[in-house]
């Protein structure tokens, strides 16, 4: 518990609505999207200014409470659990688009402002925001820079580290430091914006954050292709890339959701269907016809059992709903689903899914998956209960063998969703050790006090 005092100086900082205390409120950020992670807070803070942000980590540091940043609280690595307890510094409320400039092709966001909010004022200008996490109904863009978020638009157009241009970052003892630009090209010393990109809330709290933009697409395609053979469907994806194609998605679903999406909101899936690939193209209007065409080619003769384009934008949109509903349609399977995120080479894909059936049939655990085919990054999961202690710990070693797996065909321990506290047991295994410790070294040199979201990405000493 904090202090009565400490609580009244965050008042004062913040205004007292905006500090929440109760245990109603506190519940509500102790967990994120994982099942099997939560901590209550010792008090919720929710800034809207700089600095604010400021003045809260001063506070923070000179009394060495911990601090967890959050954004909507969306991430799947438990990485906004305030673990150590604390303040939790939420910057919903930090939700404005400052600036969105079409002839310079960038925009000027606040942390808290919601990735689909933004889409929708970009949309209005004919302007493009590729990275698109699926939670884009309620991620808050200061997280999908925190965490370096991805989404099925990573195939073609790259994950968020590709689009930032500066950031305003306030530090553990409460400077508030400004990198970048609105230029495109800025060759100015390290580039310190990707140290926080990623930086899963460990080394400051992102305040502004500058964006390069695209112009929307004038045209897209999107198809469907059905497989009986899920690693064929693997190598499908490997056959198209290695083409020359470049799809602005290829997605994956497996025969669970397809089934479950059917039994919830029937759309007429395939529901006999082992896998479906979806896939989109983009661009102008006669190089989405010729490239279109060239997929579907390469889906036959790579062993679909159907190919076929979307016959309008509305079956299009029903095809790529049923894709942003698959986390939902697996999260409801079982009272603790563990759902991970793992990367591979993309012409390892369809031994790696091999893999899995292999892992599958050795451990006795059904593992759904669906995932971002087209950049080699599955999500894994595993249907248990936390509750049956015996049970669970055998779905944790099943999960750790999966990730072994991705390792040993060159891939990572996390495409997207971080390490947070899911995956610390395996950093060490995954990292070169002295990558590792240079890490902690950034670490103790920006948060000396170990104060900004502790106990998070690798394993602490004595715990």
């Amino acid at each position: 518990m904090l202090e009565t005092k400490l609580i009244s100086q965050l008042q004062k900082i913040v205004g007292k609505e905006a500090v929440l205390t109760a245990k109603e409120d506190l519940t509500a950020y102790s967990y994120d999207g994982t099942t099997t992670w939560a901590h209550m807070p010792d008090v919720v803070v929710l800034p809207t200014t700089a600095e604010q942000v400021s003045q809260i980590l001063k506070l923070a540091n000179e009394n060495r409470i911990p601090v967890t940043p959050r954004g909507a609280g969306t991430n799947l690595s438990g990485g906004s659990i305030p673990i150590k307890g604390g303040i939790v510094l939420c910057t919903a409320k930090m939700n404005k688009i400052l600036d969105i400039n079409k002839t310079n092709l960038t925009a000027i966001v606040e942390p808290g402002v919601v990735l689909q909010d933004f889409n929708i004022a970009l949309a209005k200008q004919g302007l493009f925001y590729p990275p698109d996490p699926q939670s884009f109904l309620g991620c808050t863009l200061g997280g999908t820079v925190a965490e370096n978020a991805g989404g099925p638009y990573c195939v073609k157009y790259g994950v968020t580290k590709q689009y930032l241009l500066g950031l305003e970052v306030v530090l553990a003892d409460g400077y508030i430091m400004k990198l970048g630009g609105v230029t495109v090209k800025n060759r100015t010393g390290y580039e310190l914006i990707m140290l926080f990109t990623g930086s899963e809330g460990t080394l400051g709290v992102i305040t502004r954050i500058t964006l390069r933009l695209l112009p929307m697409p004038p045209a897209s395609k999107t198809m469907m292709a059905v497989f009986e053979d899920m690693a064929v469907s693997g190598q499908a994806v490997s056959d198209i890339l290695a083409s020359g194609v470049v799809p602005a998605k290829i997605e994956f679903v497996d025969n669970f959701v397809i089934r479950r999406i059917e039994e919830k909101t029937p759309m007429g899936l395939p529901i006999d269907a082992n896998a479906l690939l979806l896939l989109q193209t983009d661009g102008s209007s006669a190089a989405v016809e010729a490239d279109a065409q060239q997929i579907l080619d390469i889906l036959k003769k790579s062993g679909a059992k159907e190919a076929r384009m979307a016959k309008d934008a509305d079956e299009a949109a029903v095809f790529w709903k049923m894709r942003s509903a698959g986390f939902a349609a697996v999260f409801g399977a079982a009272h603790t689903v563990m759902a991970e995120d793992v990367a591979v080479p993309r012409d390892r894909l369809a031994e790696f899914i091999r893999r899995l059936g292999e892992i599958s049939k050795k451990t006795g655990f059904f593992i759904q998956f669906l995932g971002h085919a087209g950049d080699g990054n599955l999500h894994p999961a595993i249907f248990t209960d936390m509750r049956n202690k015996e049970e669970f710990a055998r779905a944790q070693e099943t999960m750790g063998e999966i990730f072994r797996a991705a390792m040993e065909l060159g891939g990572v321990l996390s495409g997207e969703h971080g390490i947070g506290l899911e995956k610390q047991r395996f950093l060490k295994d995954a990292m070169d050790p002295v990558a590792l410790d240079i890490m902690k070294k950034i670490k103790a040199i920006l948060d000396p006090n170990n104060i900004l979201n502790p106990g998070k990405i690798w394993e602490q000493e004595g715990a």
